[in-house]
């Protein structure tokens, strides 16, 4: 089979992504084997090429996988063979640890990333467990579905770690891949929404999407807002946040792995007043399940860019670059 095989740590403008042919994985004992269709373009798999994430050597990236299924492995029944399926982040966590049992999975010791710690979806076949791969709704193609399953499913979660209320102000710093998925449902679920970023061109898709105001990183919204979620890579924007978050507001950092670090603050005008700052760790099935078919419900139908799977290092460098209208995805079938 082909896929694109990272061997080497290196910047994405050496296009470190080698396209090479391998042999088909064989499933193991409780594990599907997948025919993959398509795969999203994360700004994790930069974080990995480029050494902000310890990943295996030699690996296969990519964590949006949408495909259909090839072959099981010994007790291996959850699905026939044809089905449609995605994998996300979350490879497999152990099952027996206490954040396991509370629905904790991603704070699991034992947490393995697709595309990280276990090959992914770069590839024209990949293998999952299967308790960890999650039916597609009918209603979305492809493409569509692949951004849902990362992009999509942890900027769900990164809503409701918010605790954003009806009725209330959310903030979005940047907005790509995930934000231009969770301005949908936070407007399906009733809120507002201000949108802060630099692209010209993302600043018009946040309006085309229902933003009630759309401004600069550095601009002043007309009002607090009560919640934000950062999707930014730079450190720089955690202060400008805070400082446009109103008393008791809670700021989560949805990239934790920043390019440059967060900046010295001053706390008694930025953190005072009961303002919270939460991270997001991964990524639970629990997050998938619940959220794919909401996303069929409101729907959400993500803006898609789509690439050839020959193509892999040119669309990293241009997510890197910011030059991605919605989200990236590779077409490998």
């Amino acid at each position: 089979m082909r896929a694109q095989v990272l061997r080497r740590i290196a910047p994405i403008e050496e296009r470190p992504l080698e396209l090479s042919d391998i042999p088909v994985p064989r499933p193991g004992k409780g594990e599907i084997l997948i025919r993959v269709s398509a795969c999203g373009v994360c700004h994790t798999e930069l974080d990995e090429i480029e050494g902000r994430l310890k990943t295996k050597l030699p690996v296969i990236p990519g964590h949006q996988i949408v495909g259909r299924v090839a072959g099981s492995g010994a007790g291996a029944k959850r699905f026939k063979n044809g089905d449609r399926v995605g994998i996300a982040w979350i490879y497999s966590a152990c099952g027996q640890c206490r954040f396991c049992k509370e629905g904790d999975e991603n704070l699991c010791a034992e947490f393995r990333g697709t595309g990280c710690d276990a090959d992914g979806g770069y590839a024209e076949y990949t293998v999952v467990p299967e308790h960890f791969a999650f039916p597609i709704p009918e209603m979305f193609t492809d493409a569509q579905a692949a951004p849902l399953l990362c992009a999509g499913a942890i900027g769900f979660r990164d809503l409701r770690l918010s605790g954003i209320k009806p009725g209330q102000i959310l903030g979005l710093f940047g907005f790509g891949a995930s934000a231009h998925i969770v301005i949908q449902i936070a407007k399906y679920q009733g809120y507002w929404v201000f949108v802060f970023t630099r692209g010209e061109e993302h600043r018009a898709l946040a309006e085309k999407l229902g933003a009630d105001w759309v401004g600069d990183i550095n601009d002043r919204p007309p009002q607090k807002v009560d919640c934000a979620i950062d999707f930014t890579p730079v450190g720089e924007v955690i202060p400008v946040a805070m400082s446009v978050l109103e008393k008791g507001g809670r700021l989560v950092i949805a990239v934790i792995r920043k390019n440059t670090l967060i900046p010295p603050m001053d706390y008694a005008s930025l953190l005072w007043d009961e303002k919270e700052i939460k991270s997001v760790a991964n990524i639970t099935g629990k997050d998938v399940e619940d959220f794919l078919p909401l996303a069929a419900k409101i729907p959400i139908i993500p803006e898609v860019t789509e690439f050839k799977l020959e193509q892999a290092n040119e669309a990293l460098l241009l997510l890197e670059q910011v030059k991605i209208r919605g989200a990236a995805v590779l077409k490998i079938r």
